[in-house]
């Protein structure tokens, strides 16, 4: 099952206080590998202070001919339907995700429980300068996906990150012959201490079953207008841009 990795652009920090998202992407992540993508800005009707306009680049001109907000979370939450989610400082993502579903009035999807990038980081990297987005991309010499802060640019982003822990977690867990860490496991070791992962990471197998069982047990499930991969596709959905 495909992992969806999530980005939202946003008029301020945090629906609670009347922010509202402008731009969403997803990026599907499958078998080690990016297999499509969604983009949409999202027209709310809300206002884009200055200041965000000049940090993400969208205006309220390019939202006023945006598609609306409700109809976007529509097409993202087909695109994304049966997947577990992902996101960088998750928190903020997932609390948009939530406020955008219901403003729409869709119901929630079960499988769409949040792994977090930076706490993954936090964990597996310590030792990284800090666990922002962009600082993240030149330690790890990921790939340049353009313009920081827009929603693809750093979806895509994060999903080669993405890719990058499952690779570091299976590998230190003795996970090889299971291929990359799943989203259970995600899930499970953004929970753990930093001391706790360099435990598990030293243990033999008997752990990493044990882990492996954990990881059910607390229930994470197994496994988001530009659309592309082998997903269901919308039938408004446009082609693939730059």
């Amino acid at each position: 099952m495909p992992i969806a990795v999530i980005d939202f652009e946003t008029t301020g920090s945090s629906p609670g206080q009347g922010a509202r998202a402008t731009e969403i992407a997803a990026v599907l992540v499958d078998e080690g590998r990016i297999v499509g993508h969604y983009q949409s800005l999202m027209n709310s009707g809300a206002w884009v202070p200055p200041f965000i306009e000049q940090l993400t680049g969208i205006s309220n001109a390019m939202l006023a001919d945006a598609p609306p907000a409700q109809a976007v979370m529509r097409e993202v939450l087909r695109f994304t339907a049966g997947c577990p989610l992902v996101a960088h400082n998750a928190a903020f993502d997932r609390g948009f995700w939530q406020a955008e579903t219901e403003r729409a009035g869709c119901e929630r999807d079960p499988a769409h429980v949040f792994a977090c990038t930076v706490r993954l980081s936090r964990r597996l990297h310590p030792q990284a300068p800090n666990h922002r987005l962009g600082t993240l991309a030149a330690w790890h010499r990921l790939p340049d996906t353009g313009r920081a802060h827009r929603a693809l640019a750093d979806a895509t982003t994060a999903a080669h990150l993405l890719l990058r822990q499952q690779q570091d977690l299976a590998d230190r867990l003795g996970l090889a012959s299971a291929g990359l860490a799943d989203h259970r496991w995600l899930c499970t070791a953004q929970a753990w201490p930093v001391a706790r992962v360099e435990r598990a990471c030293r243990g033999g197998g008997g752990g990493r079953a044990a882990g492996a069982r954990g990881a059910g047990a607390r229930g994470a499930p197994a496994a988001g207008r530009q659309l592309r991969g082998p997903r269901r596709r919308p039938a408004a959905a446009a082609s693939i841009g730059a």
